[in-house]
């Protein structure tokens, strides 16, 4: 209220949302704003699902001559809506997901004309009271990396599911129909996406290739990876249940591990421990109704015996509804603490008009949009770099982009290829034919090609391998370790050298 962005020749402030973590954290947040300010009687509101006419209440909130002036969310205005005179965004929880944070930010970057005292809007303050710029940008995206939301995590376990039902071996009518059942359901969610915003317009090849349904008729791995890195992150969250929505994922993972021909101990132990939560409640009419499904996944070994996809996704179907009725156990602590301040920073935002000017932003965007570039391009495909070609990576992210200073603050001393393997891959053809010798001159068993093709799938989707102690986990222990593999260790030791030219190729040769 002190130092926000103000209306009205600095007498109103802006309008404001502030990011709360639950509706008890909202309704706290509401409580003492009113016991501060018992003058300003209207000006923030809770907008959560726990309200009546919560469309109603957006409405007011988006219309710039109503109050309330400051929204008080609970993931309702985290995305999806369209509010220009936005000059205040407050993020009191922490957010786990790197694109739900760039998209919740995107609430405070659209244009408002004539919106301060007849000047156009320019700017908008983020309040940061729980460390989110420090976890996204000083940790380089690691702790996030893999972090995907639940809807974003289905789409991809969707699409990995679709990938595997292309072998003959689910040629079926009613599989078949499965899969298009999967390509229909991805098809409507990226179709859904708002290609106004700034976080989709940055994938938008892939929106577009995706939006039809003929990009799924022949799946590739590689299109799998692009998936997760480039769209999986975008997909919008669903007005479904969440629980039933995790139910979804974990049965979908279920259906995975069992086209890979795996058996994923973790995750069945999971679901017997759902179902027999719900069967302690089973007086519930919908439970009873599923008690036939209930006691043979509890009481034999229907689990056990190779029931196929079409049973994994009867269950999915038949129960995912029933989670919503798992019992809670949950304790809410209310603090009274006096609060105090202990310093207070202000920094020059990278946010310029509707887009987004982060050095790292705009040199991880150009290095996905420029693949075709003479030196990125060899960087992928596995050629050795020259002098030149390192100059030319210089010029690009230490003129083009920014700075080496720049580069040096996110990167520290990160090799400018190394640093473009990262981002784009290898490519898989390249990576196959560094392998070639191995896969097809060579008289390997099935359980040492099964170990190369594993790396192969490794530094496709890394882009290179410098730490060889990953081979000593799964998956590339799932056939037992190195030494079992590879009796004759000069067989291990060439493939290991192999690893290591791919890896040297994304620096000078």
């Amino acid at each position: 209220m002190n130092d926000g962005l103000k209306i009205d020749y600095g007498s109103k402030i802006g309008k404001t949302i502030i990011f709360a973590r639950n509706h008890n954290h909202a309704e706290k947040i509401l409580e003492v704003f009113e016991k501060e300010y018992p003058n300003l009687i209207g000006y923030a509101k809770v907008i959560d699902n726990h309200i009546n006419y919560s469309q109603s209440a957006i409405d007011e909130f988006s219309d710039p001559d109503k109050l309330p002036q400051i929204a008080i969310s609970v993931d309702m205005l985290d995305t999806g809506i369209d509010v220009p005179e936005i000059l205040n965004l407050v993020f009191f929880k922490k957010v786990m997901s790197k694109a739900k944070f760039w998209q919740m930010i995107g609430r405070g970057t659209r244009l408002c004309p004539n919106l301060l005292d007849g000047k156009d809007k320019e700017k908008f303050y983020i309040f940061d009271f729980c460390g989110n710029f420090d976890f996204f940008r000083l940790n380089k995206g690691k702790a996030t990396k893999n972090q995907l939301s639940i809807q974003g995590s289905i789409f991809s376990l969707e699409f990995d599911i679709a990938f595997k039902l292309q072998d003959i071996a689910y040629q079926t009518d009613d599989l078949i129909a499965f899969r298009a059942s999967l390509v229909e359901s991805m098809v409507n969610k990226v179709r859904k996406l708002d290609k106004s915003n700034f976080a989709v317009k940055q994938h938008l090849k892939y929106v577009e290739m995706y939006s039809n349904h003929e990009s799924y008729k022949l799946i590739t791995y590689e299109n799998t990876l692009d998936i997760k890195r480039e769209l999986a992150p975008l997909i919008e969250p669903e007005d479904d249940n969440a629980i039933a929505l995790r139910f979804d994922a974990l049965m979908y993972g279920i259906e995975l591990a069992y086209l890979m021909n795996k058996k994923d101990g973790r995750r069945y132990k999971d679901l017997k421990d759902k179902v027999k939560s719900i069967s302690k409640i089973a007086n519930i009419p919908e439970i009873i109704e599923q008690k036939d499904i209930i006691n043979k996944i509890l009481n034999t070994d229907y689990l056990n015996d190779d029931i196929g996809i079409n049973k994994f996704e009867d269950i999915r179907e038949r129960l995912r509804n029933l989670m919503k009725y798992i019992p809670k156990s949950q304790m809410i602590f209310e603090t009274d603490f006096n609060d105090e301040i202990l310093s207070k920073t202000w920094n020059e935002s990278d946010l310029e008009n509707d887009d987004l000017k982060n050095y790292k932003e705009k040199a991880e965007y150009y290095i996905r949009q420029h693949q075709n570039e003479k030196v990125i391009s060899k960087i992928k495909t596995n050629q050795p770099l020259t002098t030149d070609d390192i100059k030319d990576l210089e010029r690009i992210l230490w003129n083009e982009l920014g700075t080496q200073e720049d580069y040096k603050k996110e990167y520290k001393d990160k090799p400018l290829g190394e640093f473009v393997r990262e981002i784009v891959g290898l490519d898989m053809n390249a990576a196959k034919q560094a392998f070639s010798r191995y896969l097809n001159e060579t008289n390997l068993d099935s359980r040492q090609i099964y170990f190369v093709n594993k790396i192969i799938e490794y530094i496709v989707q890394n882009g290179m391998m410098k730490d060889l102690s990953v081979l000593q986990e799964t998956p590339f222990t799932d056939k037992g370790s190195v030494i079992d593999i590879f009796p004759d260790i000069s067989v291990f030791a060439g493939i290991r050298t192999i690893i290591q030219q791919i890896n040297s190729n994304a620096f000078i040769a």
